[in-house]
């Protein structure tokens, strides 16, 4: 069995016992873009951990979500589902597809308070939710942007991996990395030009991978083939790294040395699965790392807060954590 079917299947069966000892509790709903990311599974431990931390409280963290994360309309559908229950209390949301859920949301016409978690909805419905929980994405995208440029001050050829094309939290972080790279802000392609700073976006590029990592894998290896004087990956989700990472080793040694010199540069996201190991091999440049188990052992408490009226910072950030070969042994929050 694949490891995301593992994944997905050891969810449901989560889901299967939570529901069936904590029936009569009112439900904190985390709703994710795909039970098959181990992204989310970090989540989910966050979640079982808030449980297991209060065992005698009227509510219980409950974790759910399409089996696919490339599944927008399953996701809406769930969405869906959860605030029609009774006993669902709260919500926080993970959007694949910004605009899509926060009209799935808006459509119920649902008392529930409403938050978002990991990814937002769109600046235009941000009244839909009472708060963000999670990574600030666009300081993600523009540490990632700066490592680039650290290696790479004069610009090059680069080739932008990123997740979901209506996923808000890549599209900020995909922005920010820009935004470092040529020290202007909003520019919404790398061309060339006096204001791209000298980076050129390869023909093809940015790939989108629907957050799946053996299809980031083979798109940069038929991206680096079509371009073999490329400089550099940004990789706005680790789904290449922590999806396929053998995939990925085997892509990428022949490159080692150039990468270890500055010469061939990968800034990337997320410190989860084989992330750090990989780094800690000299396979790429930095990670920038999210919290995700921060956010799921958080949510619970943000959403008891809303369902009880008291006031909530909006956002509520979760930090980062950046890796290198240099700093691999110790550059994860404890």
């Amino acid at each position: 069995m694949r490891t995301k079917d593992v994944l997905a299947a050891t969810a449901a069966l989560a889901l299967l016992a939570g529901g069936a000892w904590a029936q009569d509790k009112k439900q904190l709903v985390i709703v994710v873009k795909g039970l098959d990311n181990p992204f989310f599974e970090a989540i989910h431990q966050g979640c079982q951990k808030w449980n297991a931390e209060n065992p005698d409280s009227e509510y219980e963290c409950f974790y759910t979500g399409p089996a696919s994360t490339s599944d927008e309309a399953g996701e809406a559908q769930v969405i869906q589902d959860m605030l029609s229950k009774p006993s669902t209390a709260a919500i926080a949301i993970s959007p694949s597809n910004a605009p899509l859920h926060a009209q799935t949301v808006k459509s119920s016409g649902t008392t529930v308070p409403v938050m978002t978690i990991d990814a937002d909805f769109t600046k235009e419905d941000a009244a839909v939710r009472k708060t963000y929980l999670g990574t600030d994405n666009y300081t993600m995208g523009f540490r990632i942007g700066e490592y680039i440029k650290e290696k790479k001050p004069d610009g090059g050829k680069i080739c932008t991996i990123e997740g979901n094309p209506a996923a808000d939290n890549i599209l900020r972080r995909a922005q920010g990395m820009r935004d470092a790279l040529t020290g202007k802000e909003g520019l919404a392609a790398l061309d060339g030009s006096a204001d791209s700073g000298g980076w050129t976006e390869v023909a093809g590029c940015p790939v989108f991978t629907n957050d799946d990592g053996a299809k980031g894998v083979q798109a940069m290896t038929d991206i680096l083939a079509a371009n073999p004087d490329l400089d550099a990956f940004g990789i706005m989700g680790g789904w290449p790294l922590f999806g396929a990472p053998q995939p990925y080793r085997d892509l990428f040694k022949p490159l080692a040395d150039r990468i270890a010199s500055g010469d061939f540069v990968i800034g990337a996201a997320d410190t989860i699965g084989e992330e750090v190991a990989i780094a800690k091999e000299g396979l790429v440049t930095a990670l920038v790392g999210q919290r995700p188990f921060e956010m799921g052992y958080m949510a619970p408490t943000v959403m008891i807060d809303l369902v009880e009226g008291k006031e909530v910072a909006d956002p509520v950030f979760t930090g980062l954590d950046e890796c290198t070969k240099d700093n691999a042994d110790t550059c994860i929050q404890k």
